[in-house]
């Protein structure tokens, strides 16, 4: 009998601890709620949901207990009554002490839904700032994409930084103007749901150009409400923005109809006469096995006109003002239409697939000058950057998950690819954007991606184990139409990218991470063909070793120390039609953060991030890697929901750094504040903005340019900047309906 006893105890207890509970998790108007934190405390067991809301958690039976988070939720505690349950959160105060530092790769985009919820942003710049470290810089006229800063890098328009919208690419391969070309304004910012990030090249499932990092932004399935806001400032500024529900209420479909028109002159003697129209649709169902389909199509279109770069020199003897311009004939105009159909698909309790198919139609003309009569003398140095492009791609990515008693097992598979078609990829040297007087480079541009990648998460008990590989190939093509003969140059590269990441977490309020990878970025076709096939993915090597911690309920902690190893590698110069070596380069450094919450309404953040940067082979007092920011610091305090007010104070640091390879030339750091305020009464929300509170005079963008006037006998190599916004006031009204 004893014996028997056992056996029956020991088969009970197999029957208990095999025993799950499946569910689901949406918010009040049927959206799936993506890694909401659900703990078992009776069993000491926890899970979270995927993204289509869906979780499995051990140990559990009915008539227990589940206690249920998620960021901008109520928390609630939940009696299972069945199995596959469907709970149902409401909207509530964000609370940080209800945040949970989940065991997962990039936990720490967990701070950009914090921000967001915090301090909502109106503008595409402003989206891209939630990455803590990155930093943007805009000069041309508010048309062109930003230039950007993050860990180091000068990373242009997007050539080491990975930016996609919902699974569908941003960045521009053998982009007309630079590798890797990165144009955002597409994207309304009003429709931003969340903001993915990572930093380093620790991500299987994203490849190209994410070496720096990567920010992968989701729009809104759904809105809670219409909207109508318009918003007018000083340099005759002017933004309408409309969000249109067309469905209303209903638990299994949702469509809505965004749209957003900008105009301005800007803070310049000659106005940039700025126009900008973004057209969203989406509509979105879910399905009745627990899937999801959405599709979405956006329509942009942008024209302006620029004052361009200015030589610090002519500033300096008063010949010209800040805002002034040698060549106001600058500008362009460029415009995107985009399909993208998104699927994520339940086959089980454990096991979905999601993936998108997506085509964009773009179309880009740019018009610079850079060095005014360098080359010459008589016309002047005017460019024309001009390209028309499809974009054609797909992703998918199956997940699987496999638990046991001691260990459980995440694995992912990805496969997809990526096709640019361009048609008359142009750089001309033109005479007031009406005359070309030469072409410079003239082809037609064809590269196809195509991927695959593993990643498997195991975790024992407290350890996550993070291996992964991905593979690239790569397939170029061009036909430069300045040659006589027809001919297509063809090469060909393949590029294995390895990642091994050790994830520990003590517990729910302390986790530590050393990640590991090997990335990429690829180059400019021109570059590949004219080199052979040489030299032409250089791979960037990768280590982060950190800590997220919340050593008190309401305080959030992040810190980290990274390196990063870039290879050698030759870079097409797209204002110059060239060819140019890079040497290797390494960057080390130390990212902190914090979020704090005073109460239930005042918030508090700050980032600040140092790099020491420098390439390898160059003598020393000789490598420094031109415009790479070594200090960064951005810290806000922010109010929600209060008495029907809502604003903050914003505060963003650049320290000076380095313009040429020597440091002899400088370009000037700068220390800039924002503030806004605004208060809702019924349906209607008042606000006022600034920018550049206390009027400093500041470079948003600068470079060491050598340059030479009509006037000038010989050439001039100094900083030669964008000026940065000046004191800019605006106000908003927004009525909700």
């Amino acid at each position: 009998m004893r014996y028997l006893a056992i056996i029956m105890a020991s088969f009970f207890s197999i029957i208990m601890n095999g025993q799950h509970h499946n569910g689901k998790i949406i918010d009040a108007y049927g959206n799936p709620i993506v890694h909401a934190y659900v703990v078992n405390e009776t069993a000491n067991t926890h899970a979270h949901t995927n993204e289509l809301g869906l979780f499995t958690i051990d140990k559990t039976a009915t008539q227990e207990h589940l206690v249920i988070t998620a960021l901008g939720y109520k928390k609630i505690i939940f009696t299972i009554e069945s199995n596959n349950s469907i709970i149902i959160l409401n909207d509530g105060i964000f609370r940080l002490n209800e945040i949970v530092i989940q065991p997962k790769l990039n936990a720490l985009n967990i701070v950009s839904k914090i921000d967001l919820q915090t301090t909502p942003v109106n503008s595409s710049q402003e989206i891209l700032r939630k990455v803590p470290g990155l930093f943007i810089g805009q000069h041309a006229g508010g048309g062109k994409a930003e230039q950007i800063f993050l860990r180091g890098f000068d990373i242009d328009h997007g050539t080491d930084i990975a930016i996609n919208v919902d699974g569908m690419p941003v960045n521009m391969v053998s982009h007309a103007h630079g590798q890797g070309y990165a144009d955002l304004h597409f994207v309304i910012p009003e429709t931003v749901d969340k903001i993915d990030f990572g930093k380093g090249p620790y991500t299987a499932s994203k490849g190209d150009f994410a070496t720096a990092g990567y920010v992968a932004f989701a729009t809104k399935d759904k809105i809670e409400t219409s909207s109508i806001s318009v918003e007018a400032g000083q340099f005759n500024t002017l933004r309408t923005v409309g969000l249109f529900d067309l469905l209303g209420k209903n638990d299994t479909q949702s469509a809505y109809i965004a749209s957003e028109y900008i105009l301005t002159d800007g803070p310049f003697d000659s106005p940039q006469n700025f126009n900008r129209v973004n057209l969203l649709g989406k509509y979105s169902t879910l399905l009745n096995d627990n899937s999801k389909f959405s599709i979405t199509a956006s329509r942009f279109s942008s024209k302006w006109d620029a004052s361009g770069q200015i030589p610090q020199r002519l500033v300096d003897a008063g010949l010209i003002s800040r805002f002034g311009a040698v060549d106001d004939t600058e500008g362009g105009k460029t415009s995107r239409t985009n399909i993208n159909a998104v699927i994520s698909k339940s086959i089980d309790e454990n096991t979905f697939i999601k993936a998108n198919a997506f085509y964009s139609k773009y179309d880009f003309e740019l018009y610079s000058n850079f060095t005014f009569f360098l080359e010459d003398p008589i016309n002047g140095d005017q460019i024309k950057q001009k390209e028309d492009r499809s974009i054609y791609g797909l992703n998918a990515e199956l997940n699987k998950s496999i638990k046991n008693n001691s260990w459980d097992v995440l694995l992912q598979v990805g496969v997809g690819f990526r096709a640019d078609a361009t048609v008359d990829t142009e750089l001309s040297h033109t005479l007031n954007r009406t005359t070309v007087l030469e072409n410079i480079k003239l082809g037609d541009i064809d590269e196809t991606n195509g991927f695959s990648y593993v990643n498997g998460e195991f975790k024992f008990g407290k350890l996550m184990i993070n291996p992964a590989l991905r593979v690239d190939y790569f397939k170029f093509n061009y036909q430069d139409k300045l040659q006589t003969a027809y001919k297509t140059q063809t090469e060909t590269a393949v590029k294995l990218s390895p990642k091994l990441n050790f994830i520990y977490s003590q517990n729910s309020d302390l986790q530590f991470y050393l990640k590991s990878g090997i990335g990429f970025h690829s180059n400019d076709t021109r570059v590949v063909v004219e080199n052979n096939g040489k030299e032409i993915l250089p791979t960037a090597i990768g280590a982060d070793l950190g800590t997220i911690w919340k050593p008190f309920p309401k305080l959030l902690i992040n810190s980290a120390l990274w390196y990063l190893h870039l290879q050698q590698e030759f870079v097409y110069v797209g204002d110059a039609g060239i060819i140019e070596p890079s040497g290797k380069t390494r960057r080390m450094g130390v990212d902190l953060g914090l979020r704090y919450q005073l109460n239930d309404y005042i918030y508090l953040d700050g980032d600040a991030n140092y790099t020491y940067a420098r390439s390898i082979d160059e003598a020393k007092g000789e490598d420094y890697i031109p415009l790479a920011p070594d200090f960064t610091a951005t810290a806000g305090l922010s109010f929600q929901k209060w008495n029907g007010f809502s604003g903050g104070l914003r505060y963003r640091i650049l320290k000076s750094r380095p313009a040429n390879e020597d440091n002899s030339i400088v370009a000037k750091g700068y220390a800039i504040a924002d503030f806004n305020i605004n208060y809702k009464i019924k349906n209607v929300t008042f606000g006022v903005s600034v920018e550049n509170l206390f009027n400093i005079k500041w470079n948003e963008t600068q470079f060491a340019t050598e340059s030479r006037l009509q006037n000038e006998v010989a050439s001039v190599e100094e900083i030669h900047f964008t000026p940065g916004t000046p004191f800019f006031m605006k106000g908003k009204v927004t009525y909700t309906f």
